[in-house]
């Protein structure tokens, strides 16, 4: 696609040096991200804490489905009116409100003494997970500089799978330490409350968006803020080009959703939901809610399926490393096109396997082990991390929390429908034609992203902004 009237962002700001602010934006990052770690435990931990939960709380399956799903449909309202919030509150406000929002969840959660109560407070844990996952990114890549908003924003999906990981691997141990005690499920679920500790007091010591404030009028703020993460030169050069486009935005009246009437807007906002869909219709949740369940559905016995589960976790951090190594030198289109054509391709080949290999076959579990594992490694090097990246891009200022709200949330529905679906439709189809439906719906990605995806990297927020408006005005 074209690129516009600008040309790359290296030729017009000086270049992002390092010095104490390196150090600075680093430890930003770092806080910030908590939320994403909360993110991955809260939605991971349910994995080993479901079985005991059941047997102390008395829930039946439908039950048991119920409690499981409510907290992703609280997380797909929570990235709605998250979205909105942080533009109305400032990015860090939100954040620090949503670290409070753990927290009651969490406990409201360790000490429910029923079902009806367990399911308030996994929708009130998921409001705070979904809001996380539409203010986290923004805050990141509005505070990163051009040439490493990548790898920061990505940080947020380094630390999702990894809080999944975490969960995996401190269900095990607590199961084993305290596995006979009937409240083993409630120790299991309060170590949340750590992290959502350590993101509220981080945050009280960060700052603010910078181009939040901007879009406020605080633009002696805005230059602070700028000047504790970049060189000075480079911070008052920034604070020129976002001040401009800021003042155009203005004068243009956008921001909510009387945008929706923009054709060009309009058009973002539809790429950015099929991006969102795309990524959960390839399962990687499937995987991670039910990744013991399948592995038992394809031969093995309960105790190998929980030990091998935790690959899955290993796995998605492995994957989510090496795509932070090549992000910024691969072009976002190219990444996205390849991370779709192998994971079809590893759901093709799980399969082939279930399909040609005898029931009762040793290898065949382990068949699929395989490349069930290659998927969630393809997965989680590319299409994951790439495309919440893409969402923080893609926007323009004044209305990108809420487009970046209306996007998450389709893709909590994406993922909600996703983990309905996955246990009937193994149990009435089998293994083998429920991952040629992924495969198909794999194609399908394929050409949405051909046609419809535009390049993204290697230019600012605002050079992005000005290319859409020419191309789909």
């Amino acid at each position: 696609m074209s690129h516009g009237t600008h040309s790359s962002i290296e030729s017009h700001l000086p270049p992002d040096t390092k010095g104490p602010h390196t150090s600075r934006l680093g430890l930003i990052a770092v806080v910030a991200t908590f939320g994403g770690l909360l993110f991955g435990y809260d939605t991971g931990v349910i994995n080993g804490a479901l079985e005991p939960m059941k047997a102390d709380l008395g829930m039946s399956a439908q039950i048991e489905g119920f409690v499981v799903s409510i907290l992703i449909f609280g997380a797909a309202i929570g990235a709605l009116i998250g979205g909105k919030l942080s533009d109305l509150r400032g990015r860090r406000e939100n954040i620090l409100m949503l670290a409070v929002i753990f927290m009651i969840g969490t406990l409201g959660c360790v000490f429910a003494p029923s079902w009806e109560v367990l399911a308030v407070f996994r929708f009130i844990l998921g409001l705070a997970v979904g809001g996380a996952s539409a203010t986290v990114p923004v805050y990141l890549a509005e505070i990163a500089p051009a040439e490493r908003r990548g790898s920061l924003v990505t940080r947020n999906e380094v630390m999702i799978v990894s809080g999944q990981f975490a969960a995996f691997i401190i269900n095990f141990i607590i199961f084993r330490i305290a596995g006979e005690n009937s409240d083993v499920w409630r120790y299991m679920l309060v170590v949340a409350v750590l992290p959502a500790i350590a993101l509220l007091v981080g945050m009280l010591r960060m700052p603010e968006s910078p181009r939040w404030l901007v879009s406020q009028g605080r633009d002696d703020d805005a230059l602070a803020v700028l000047k504790q993460v970049r060189s000075p030169e480079r911070a008052a050069a920034e604070m020129a080009e976002v001040h401009l486009l800021a003042e155009e935005e203005k004068e243009s009246q956008t921001g909510g959703v009387s945008d929706l009437a923009v054709r060009w807007i309009r058009r973002l906002i539809l790429i950015g939901v099929g991006l969102g869909v795309f990524q959960q219709f390839t399962g990687i949740n499937s995987v991670m809610y039910y990744g013991t369940q399948l592995l038992q559905d394809a031969g093995f016995s309960n105790n190998a399926a929980i030990a091998a589960n935790t690959l899955n976790g290993l796995f998605s951090v492995l994957g989510i490393t090496v795509g932070i190594l090549v992000m910024n030198r691969i072009d976002r289109r190219k990444m996205l096109l390849g991370g779709f054509i192998l994971t079809t391709t590893f759901h093709i080949l799980v399969g082939l396997s279930a399909f040609l290999i005898p029931d009762g076959s040793p290898i065949k579990p382990y068949f699929i082990l395989v490349f069930v594992v290659l998927f969630v490694f393809s997965m989680q090097a590319t299409i994951g991390p790439l495309v919440w990246l893409m969402l923080a891009e893609i926007f323009p200022l004044k209305i990108r929390s809420f487009a970046i709200g209306i996007c998450v949330f389709t893709l909590w529905i994406a993922n909600a429908f996703v983990a309905f679906m996955f246990p009937p439709v193994v149990q009435t189809l089998g293994i083998a034609p429920t991952f040629f439906i992924f495969a198909g719906l794999g194609v399908l990605a394929i050409l949405f992203i051909t046609t419809q995806v535009p390049e993204t990297r290697g230019k600012s927020l605002e050079e992005l902004e000005d290319q859409f408006r020419a191309q789909y005005s």
